[in-house]
């Protein structure tokens, strides 16, 4: 499963790509937003830094807005993934960029049908947001699983990238589903390297290595 990290925040994609940790990035308008930066100013800061997709979202609400800021944003570097909502103006949108051979982020899916539609629209990626259906008392990972299984049926090309990630139980599910990419915050990625027995037993370790005496350097 490739892990896109879900982030403007430029120090934290760094930090997370010295480590071969990161496979691509998402934005969105909050995120944008929370970094404090000209979109168009990170962004590109972010696609020299990465060699993988870089959603970037357009903020129209018209098929005819979504197409042309879809257009501009791609300007910034040919990594770019231009994110549109699942809307059937953003259906429309995804359709005409990427018959351009733009790659397309079809984002806010709640549906196995609307990601049914996005991927015989073309999309790149579909985003389904598993967070925010848990929120609902609705199983985030029971859509991914659909998705996976309607994909799977017809041989679309448009890979499942769970999104709304908000614990490391999230990411767990979604790679033994088999989610193509998951895109979460740089704290849950970096939170998946913890356990408590770990820390135990490295704990444990130290204290006898320090009744031998001894040193290595």
């Amino acid at each position: 499963m490739k892990f896109f990290v879900d982030t403007a925040e430029v120090e934290a994609i760094a930090e997370l790509n010295d480590l071969g940790m990161v496979d691509g990035v998402t934005t969105n308008p909050s995120l944008i937003m929370k970094s404090g930066r000209d979109i168009k100013e990170v962004t590109k800061e972010i696609c020299d830094m990465i060699d993988g997709p870089v959603s970037a979202e357009t903020v129209a609400l018209d098929a005819e807005g979504m197409i042309a800021e879809g257009r501009e944003l791609a300007k910034i570097a040919d990594n770019i993934a231009i994110k549109v909502p699942l809307t059937w103006d953003g259906l429309k949108a995804c359709k005409v960029l990427s018959d351009e051979g733009r790659m397309v982020n079809v984002t806010l899916c709640f549906s196995a049908n609307q990601a049914l539609l996005a991927a015989k629209a073309g999309a790149t990626f579909i985003s389904p947001f598993i967070g925010r259906l848990d929120d609902l008392a609705i199983d985030g990972m029971e859509l991914i699983a659909e998705i996976r299984a309607i994909y799977d049926n017809y041989d679309f090309s448009t890979e499942i990238l769970a999104a709304s990630i908000r614990s490391i139980n999230h990411m767990k599910e979604a790679a033994l589903i088999g989610a193509d990419v998951a895109t979460a915050p740089p704290g849950v990625i970096k939170a998946m390297a913890g356990h408590a027995l770990t820390d135990k037993g490295l704990d444990a370790f130290m204290k006898d290595w320090a009744k031998t005496g001894q040193k290595i350097l």
